[in-house]
């Protein structure tokens, strides 16, 4: 009850400095539950703004990525047939086995997928507002694909894929196609080149591998920018796009976004040869959800196919989220250096100013021990108080980043209030230690004494 009626006439008598020793635990708490929220969270947010920009994975006939490895003529994962090349493919994967992506061990982080078919076909105008005389164009590439189908998966469960959601950064005039329709897109340069805008119809000429000349009518729906080479190429329907080209269920790529881990050495030690890893390796890097470990499992359901992950995204995805990680991390121990300097000259100023009131405690009995418990204890108290305000104010400051930055709310672990509080406390002991020092120190005799 004694060291009890202390504290609270300490209380009384040095309220000012008391209230700035919670106010800087208070500030160092909101700091660090607000960067430590975010970096326990941003993996996930980086992710999913990332992969607003395209695919990550990309999946192939084994034939194909051969001589793309051979010859380096991958490109970029989000191109076409319409970059560089007229010649059609020549090894196909199935189009009725894409859906069995939903199906691998990491299903819930595949986001988005789009097979496609991409071949060249001339294009004749058929509309009496366009100059059919001036509106042809041959070769031009064509993207057999989904738009938005809706795909029902054995487990019962229903799921959408299509370029709807994985071109979000296009500029479209217009509407989505609809699928198994005779509907498409036109690029914006193609469409300048034929004169031809959104309700006009094309007809397409493909002559096939037999020697037949097919044709088919599409309706354009729409005309996107791209901001990019796409934008000379056409969009249609798949099941348009392999009856013009007499090809039956037949893809050339799959475009696939995921939510990914950014990879360690783990990850690229198995990417190179997942034969190398120990089996303790191997169930490490199978149940992560690493890129390479996404684009195996895809191979392994797949026949025939090779899953590559887009090497510029997933090291763009790493990097943003070391960086953002680190400056975030950098506040936080920045936070708790001003806190444990702040609150150590402020218990010092507060040990001098109460100098003959512990003096005389320990005149009267009292051990080094039991006045270090007393000041410990007073210190303790404002400063739980402090970090209980600081964290719902951080919880607050993190959703408020989240939501500006992301445009979503941040997930708070309970992890990370144990961490703040675990770190406040070494903060306040550590800023404490050179204060208790100068308590045992104080000879009762002289301060009484005023010497």
């Amino acid at each position: 009850m004694f060291f009890l009626r202390m504290i609270f006439r300490s209380f009384s008598r040095q309220f000012k400095r008391r209230l700035l020793i919670a106010v800087t635990v208070c500030l160092s708490a909101t700091v660090s539950v607000a960067m430590l929220g975010v970096v326990f969270d941003v993996g996930d947010k980086l992710n999913a703004e990332l992969s607003t920009y395209g695919s990550n994975i990309t999946v192939q006939p084994k034939a194909d990525a051969v001589v793309n490895d051979l010859y380096n003529t991958g490109g970029d994962a989000n191109s076409n047939a319409s970059g560089t090349s007229e010649s059609d493919p020549t090894t196909f994967l199935k189009e009725s086995d894409a859906p069995k992506i939903k199906t691998i061990f990491w299903a819930f982080n595949i986001t988005n997928f789009a097979p496609e078919l991409n071949i060249h076909a001339d294009v004749n105008c058929a509309s009496e507002s366009v100059d059919s005389s001036s509106c042809k164009a041959s070769g031009v590439p064509i993207v057999g694909t989904w738009f938005a189908k809706t795909l029902h998966m054995d487990s019962g469960e229903s799921t959408v894929a299509g370029m709807n959601g994985m071109r979000s950064w296009w500029k479209l005039d217009g509407s989505w196609p609809k699928d198994d329709s005779a509907q498409g897109l036109i690029g914006t340069t193609l469409a300048s080149k034929l004169g031809v805008t959104k309700g006009d119809t094309v007809t397409l000429y493909k002559t096939t591998a037999d020697g037949s000349r097919n044709k088919q009518r599409i309706t354009i729906t729409g005309i996107y920018d791209s901001g990019d080479s796409d934008n000379n190429a056409m969009y249609i329907p798949s099941s348009t796009a392999q009856v013009l080209a007499n090809l039956p269920d037949s893809i050339d790529k799959i475009e696939v976004k995921a939510l990914t881990t950014p990879d360690n050495d783990l990850a690229r030690k198995a990417s190179k040869n997942p034969n190398a890893l120990t089996q303790d390796e191997w169930e490490t890097w199978y149940c992560t959800a690493y890129p390479s470990s996404i684009a195996y499992q895809i191979e392994e359901v797949i026949p025939g196919s090779v899953a590559k992950q887009v090497r510029q995204v997933a090291a763009l995805q790493g990097d943003v989220l070391q960086k953002t990680q680190a400056v975030m991390v950098l506040m936080t121990v920045l936070s708790l250096v001003a806190a444990a300097i702040a609150v150590a000259n402020l218990m010092a100023a507060s040990i001098g100013e109460r100098g003959s009131e512990l003096a005389l405690l320990k005149a009267i009995g009292a051990t080094d021990g039991a006045v270090s418990r007393l000041m410990l204890a007073e210190t303790a108290v404002i400063s739980l108080v402090g970090a209980i305000v600081g964290a719902l104010l951080g919880s607050g400051v993190a959703q408020i980043v989240g939501h500006v930055v992301f445009g979503s709310g941040i997930t708070m672990r309970p992890m990370v209030f144990v961490l703040v509080f675990v770190l406040l406390t070494l903060t306040v002991l550590i800023a404490s230690f050179s204060s208790i020092r100068s308590i045992l120190g104080l000879k009762p005799a002289e301060v009484l004494h005023g010497r």
